[in-house]
């Protein structure tokens, strides 16, 4: 459990940061293979709905057009969600700002994976069905996530900025220094970096095989297990701020008061 809690808590090394994402990269690699069995599209692929948004234009395609920018800016909402949740939680001091936009996805999973046969029939001003923004949401507020845990050197929901990066490690991984060159001038490989980005790339890939699997087996269900795993990446350091934090105590006091008296009476 103390794994855990330094895995989305304020104080984290490189290596616990390197952890995280490579279970974020699992999620996002279940998520977006299960999503295309479900809505036939990768929901984090940004650059082929940004591609969409121009053939829309040109062919007149208003259908093709309206979906590829419904999911477009339903991915910058999420990214836009993470950042104001943990400017939010940096301000008042909480030690679980990375965790709550963890929190959030974990919730949203659950809902996907429990209503998700249902939202596929519930129409958008987007020509697609609200599942693809849900997802597309999704994957934006993670991908926020990841790069704001990592100032922007991570990203976990899209893996061609890694496979680059990767490919430019290896080439100065095999690149062969004149033998006269001097120390500081040598080509070397980050070989912490190379494994890094293989590992990436892998736990993305691994993530999308056991995704493909369930959704074609099992079901939008299959998600349920993924939210309980983000639930247990995030819940230890805010149960700790919980605990410490007296203006969390007071904010969830307040919300739990207002929603008593908006419920109605259980009685006859």
């Amino acid at each position: 459990m103390r794994r855990l809690l330094h895995l989305t808590g304020q104080h984290r090394t490189a290596s616990v940061d390197r952890i995280f994402g490579l279970l974020l990269a699992f999620n996002a690699g279940a998520v977006n293979a299960g999503g295309l069995l479900v809505v036939h599209m990768y929901t984090s692929h940004m650059s082929g709905f940004a591609s969409q948004v121009a053939d829309g234009l040109v062919l007149g395609n208003v259908a093709l057009l309206l979906g590829a920018l419904g999911a477009l800016l339903a991915f910058i909402a999420g990214a836009a969600t993470t950042a104001v949740i943990v400017h939010w939680a940096q301000r008042h001091h909480l030690r679980s700002a990375f965790a709550l936009p963890l929190m959030l996805e974990a919730a949203l999973l659950l809902v996907f994976g429990l209503l998700g046969a249902i939202t596929l029939t519930w129409p958008t001003p987007f020509a697609v069905p609200l599942t693809v923004l849900l997802l597309s949401y999704i994957m934006g507020l993670q991908n926020g996530l990841s790069s704001a845990m990592s100032h922007g050197k991570m990203r976990t929901t899209h893996m061609t900025g890694h496979v680059t990066d990767l490919g430019l490690e290896l080439g100065r991984l095999v690149y062969r220094n004149h033998r006269l060159t001097p120390p500081e001038q040598r080509v070397r490989a980050n070989r912490v970096a190379l494994r890094f980005y293989g590992g990436l790339i892998g736990m993305f890939i691994v993530g999308g095989i056991v995704g493909a699997t369930g959704f074609k087996y099992i079901g939008f269900v299959w998600v349920v297990p993924l939210a309980a795993l983000l639930l247990a990446l995030s819940l230890p350091p805010f149960r700790r701020d919980l605990r410490r934090s007296v203006y969390l105590q007071l904010l969830l006091g307040s919300a739990v008061r207002r929603f008593g008296r908006r419920a109605p009476p259980s009685g006859p």
